[in-house]
Formats: C-alpha cells, sequence, structure tokens
C-alpha cells in the first residue's frame, strides 16, 4: 500500500473530472464545533459533478450509535441510487480538507468497493487552486448498480475490543483529543462518560496533519512510536464516533501499516456501556 493507492491530487482529478469511470463524492461531516451545515455546503458549492454522500443518512437506522455501518442491501442500495457503480473509480473530499472523507472511503472499501481515494486537501485546496466549482441545485445521475459486499475483519465491536486488549497482542489506538481520552474534558454527546478504554494507546489525529493533510510517511512514523505504538504489530483504530479513526487508518495504510480493523461505534459505544473505563495518560508499553 502507497500514498497514491490512498490519495490523489487536486491536478489529477482535474484532468479527469469528465471521465466516464470517476466519480466525486462530498463526504463532508461536522462535529458542533465546527458550526457548519454541510448538506447547506454541498448545494451552494461544491467540485462540479460531485455526488452528496452523508454518514448519518447512509447508516444502520436500528442502531442508537452514530453512523454506524448499514447492511450491505442498504448500503447497495443507496449508493446505486446515487449513480455509484461496480468499477467505477471514487474519489472523496470534504469540506475541512482531511476530516470526515476518510471514514466515507472506509466505509467504500469495507462494502467491497476496490478503487475508493482521497482527495488531497479537499475542497479547501481545490478552491484556494481557483479550480472550477459547481453551484445550484445539482443534476440526479442515472441509477447504477453496485455490489456490496461487508468485509467482516475490517469493523470490529465492543467485544471484539475487548478479546483484543486481553489478548495483549493488539493494539487500539485512539484518535480523540489527549484532554478527552484522559478524561478530563466532556465528551461532546450526551450521556457519555469521560475516559478512554482500558490500555489502549492515545494519538490525536492533528499529530499527524499539517494545513489540511497528512503530514510527512517519516512524521507520521514518529507520531505513532511516540505514542507508544508497535508498528510491527497488529492494531485498531479508534475514536468518538468512529470517524477520525479513519484518518489514522488512511495514515497507516501510507506508511504500509495498514490497521486490522477500525472500532465502529468507538467510544459512543464503549462510553455508554457498563465496560471498564480508565482516565489519565495511557500506559505505554
Amino acid at each position: 500500500m502507497a500514498y497514491d493507492d490512498v490519495f490523489v491530487t487536486t491536478e489529477w482529478l482535474a484532468q479527469r473530472l469528465n471521465a466516464p469511470d470517476v466519480v466525486v463524492v462530498d463526504g463532508s461531516w461536522y462535529l458542533p464545533v465546527h458550526q457548519k451545515d454541510p448538506h447547506a455546503d454541498y448545494a451552494e458549492r461544491r467540485i462540479p459533478g460531485a455526488l452528496r454522500f452523508d454518514i448519518d443518512t447512509v447508516k444502520d437506522p436500528q442502531s442508537t450509535l452514530p453512523h454506524m455501518l448499514p447492511r450491505p442491501e442498504a448500503f447497495a442500495a443507496a449508493v446505486g441510487a446515487m449513480g455509484i457503480g461496480d468499477g467505477m473509480r471514487i474519489v472523496v473530499y470534504d469540506g475541512l480538507g482531511l476530516f470526515s472523507a476518510p471514514r466515507v472511503r472506509w466505509t467504500f472499501k469495507t462494502f467491497g468497493a476496490k478503487d475508493v481515494v482521497i482527495l488531497e486537501g479537499g475542497f479547501p485546496k481545490w478552491q484556494a487552486e481557483g479550480r472550477p466549482v459547481e453551484e445550484g441545485l445539482p443534476r440526479a445521475r442515472a441509477a447504477r448498480s453496485f455490489t456490496a459486499r461487508l468485509d467482516h475483519s475490517a469493523v470490529v465491536d465492543g467485544d471484539d475490543v475487548t478479546r483484543a486488549i486481553a489478548s495483549g497482542q493488539i493494539q487500539v489506538v485512539d484518535a480523540r483529543p489527549a484532554d478527552r481520552f484522559r478524561g478530563e474534558a466532556p465528551e461532546p454527546r450526551a450521556g457519555v462518560r469521560s475516559g478512554h478504554i482500558p490500555g489502549s494507546l492515545n494519538l490525536p489525529f492533528p499529530a499527524i496533519m499539517e494545513a489540511g493533510a497528512l503530514k510527512s510517511p517519516e512524521a507520521i512514523r514518529s507520531a505513532f512510536q511516540e505514542a507508544g505504538v508497535d508498528l510491527d504489530k497488529p492494531l485498531i483504530t479508534s475514536c468518538g464516533s468512529g470517524v477520525s479513526a479513519a484518518i489514522l487508518s488512511a495514515a497507516l495504510e501510507t506508511i504500509g501499516k495498514p490497521a486490522r480493523a477500525l472500532y465502529d461505534g468507538s467510544w459512543a459505544d464503549w462510553g455508554t456501556s457498563d465496560r471498564p473505563m480508565a482516565t489519565g495518560p495511557a500506559k505505554k508499553g
């Protein structure tokens, strides 16, 4: 796995905007602190031809947790109706540069899409370079057929994480801010305890980012190692609800050390259960 398997440049996309086998997806999603409306932003201005993918719409409607993966048949129906079909190259971007796009990419990959990449720098970079944008209501695309096959090995739940921690062989790396990990700051979701999974490590995702993109491979390796992560051992990524965990997962792919899985639900799941909780800094080594 290399950087080019995870990201494409704005120049690359600009040259292929009208290619029939390329589909652009706006996967923007924001936390309340961002004070942004992804739907309004998309309707106002977007990359020409971009489709809107909302992780809070294409989700498991039976779950009380945020944006949990839907059933394969539901995912296939949703993205097929958008106009995304088998064999297409999917380019995902978001409105912050690099935040929710990795989660959308991970979702498509987990459901069997072979060729899904993230736009380096996202929409902010695209606009800063003066590249074309589309305004007003988008035109609907013709429906396509998408075959969804869930890769069960790519996603874990709380029970899987419990077993992983107990084994001592699989690391759990949490992408949340350090003060939330330590239990010193409240969670943004009501009813969620403050703290972390006992035995987990903490690497806040901004530590591997710079100007809306990933840092160099050397800086990424260094950040994981400084967090106490052994890059030669399997690991599971986690965060608040499974969004920023995908940033860690994408970064690991670019350095050839892909994560074993992502904890769907993450702390929103663990922190509302009766599972054990720890506070304070991570115990490394």
